[in-house]
Formats: structure tokens, sequence, C-alpha cells
């Protein structure tokens, strides 16, 4: 039984000194290369179920930071292009909204990764692609962050332009309306005085008529005298210059009593002899007064 026991014993103090003896025969990158093949097959089961999923996790985050890149060259296409959609209220919204959601996607993605780096740190398992991977990973995020935060900024120098321009707008409006009121009322102003200065007024009676108003005075033997300060303005119809050609007098016996000029009017006959004055120069025929009375028998 000794026996037995002894040469256990001796097998196993063989075995455990056999790598020493053996590695005294190797060089140092074989020593090296068998010590990292000696991690590996010392690494567990989970360790390496862990690698594989920390290794699938950051292919997935390799895939969305593409794709996060893609998101911020379209809105750089869309802010880059005055005439599409950014121009209005609702899209330059929706611009904004994109970017928020774009920053909060590349805080995950950089605490992902920070998890990732630290979960590597802690492994027994040495991969010095992942790390360079996370490396690489962490400066295209930075980048993208840089990015994004230049979006923002041409986002809102745009809205300010356009803000400046609305503003301008809304200023040009209120000049044009106030314009507007000021040449609306120029115009009427202008109407009015055009109407006025055009006013002229004629009376049509007989001599007794125009003397119980007072436009004239006078008798037998004493000179006629026409519209005293105190005549009967009512007494005249009121007509306009412009549109005024014909007086129609309803007798046979016309004549006209104040200064307008010879060969302003004429006195035509219709069928039945009444007379009718016809103004053929306005401008000469009101030239002296704006008043013409016309006595009838």
């Amino acid at each position: 039984m000794r026996k037995i026991f002894y040469y256990v014993l001796v097998s196993v103090v063989t075995l455990t000194a056999l790598p020493a003896i053996i590695s005294c025969g190797k060089s140092k990158e074989q020593l090296e290369q068998e010590r990292m093949q000696q991690e590996l097959l010392d690494a567990t089961k989970e360790e390496l179920t862990t690698a594989l999923s920390d290794r699938d996790s950051l292919f997935v985050l390799v895939n969305d930071i593409a794709a996060g890149m893609e998101q911020i060259k379209n809105l750089e296409h869309i802010l880059s292009n005055p005439g599409m959609k950014g121009e209005t209220p609702s899209a330059r919204q929706q611009i904004r909204n994109d970017i928020q959601a774009i920053q909060q996607q590349l805080q995950q993605r950089r605490e992902r990764l920070e998890e990732l780096e630290k979960k590597l740190s802690q492994s027994n398992l040495t991969n010095s692609n992942l790390r360079n991977t996370i490396e690489s990973l962490k400066k295209q995020i930075d980048t993208q962050t840089q990015e994004i935060a230049v979006l923002n900024d041409r986002l809102a120098q745009a809205n300010q332009k356009i803000e400046n321009l609305q503003t301008q707008v809304d200023t040009l409006n209120t000049t044009v309306t106030k314009t507007q009121a000021e040449l609306e009322t120029a115009q009427t102003e202008a109407t009015n005085l055009a109407d006025e200065l055009n006013l002229c007024y004629y009376a049509i009676g007989t001599n007794k008529e125009l003397k119980e108003a007072k436009i004239i005075e006078g008798g037998f033997l004493r000179k006629t005298k026409i519209m005293k300060s105190d005549f009967d303005r009512n007494y005249f119809t009121r007509a306009d210059k412009r549109t005024l050609t014909d007086i129609y007098c309803n007798s046979k016996k016309v004549q006209i009593m104040t200064n307008q000029p010879e060969g302003s009017y004429s006195i035509v006959s219709d069928a039945q002899g009444m007379k009718t004055i016809k103004i053929t120069d306005p401008a000469a025929f009101w030239s002296l007064s704006n008043f013409v009375v016309i006595k009838i028998d």
C-alpha cells in the first residue's frame, strides 16, 4: 500500500514539473504564444459567451452609428436647400425634433460603448481588434455630435433669418396698409376737390320768378343787376361742368343774363320751337363764373 502511494506521488510531481522542464528548451515567442493559448483554454464558457455577446453588440452599434450618419446627411441636405419644405414652420419643427432625437441616440450609443469598454477591460480575454473598433466608434460619435451641434446652429440661424424676414414683411405690410390708407384718403380728397371745383349752378325762370328769388333786380328804366349777396341759392340747380352739355329751358324765348362768353354756347330749338342751350366750350363757358342765369318768357 505504501509503495502504491509513493508511485502516485512521484507521478504527480513529475507531471507538475513537466512544463517547466520542457520550457527550458523553447524561445520566448513560443512561450508567449503558448501562454495566450493557455489563457484561451482557461476561459470559462461564460466568458466566451459574454465575449461573443459583446462582439455582437458592437456590430449592432456599428450599424446604428452608420444609420445615424445617414440621418445627419439627410438633415444637412434639407437645410442646404431653401426651396424644400424646410422653410415651412411645421417642417422646421420636424427638423428640430429629428435633431433632438439624434442627440439622444448619440448619448445612448456613447453609454453603450462605455459599458462595452468597461466589460472588455474586466475580461480575461484580450482582443485588440475589439478595442480598436470601440475607439473608432467613439471618434465617430464625437464627430457626429459636432455635426449635430453645427446643424443646430444652422437651424437656429435659419429660424432667426426667417423671423427677421417675417418682421420685415410685417413692417412692410403695415407700411403698405398705412400708405394704401393715405393714398385712398388722398384720392378721396382729390375726388372731392375735383367735384367741388367742377360744381356749377344754373337758374331758369321768368323775370318775375328771378326777381322774387332776388337773383335779378331792376325796373323799366333801371339797369338789371344780377345776383346780389342775398340771392336765394336754393333756386339754382347744381350740376357738374364735366357732364353738363345741354340746359333744356322749356321755353320759346331764352336769354342768358350772366356774362358767359360768346362762342362758348349755342341756343337751338326743337320741332316745337322750345329752346335748349348747348355748351360747346365748357372751359370758356364757365371761365367767368360758376353761375348762369337764364330768363325765359
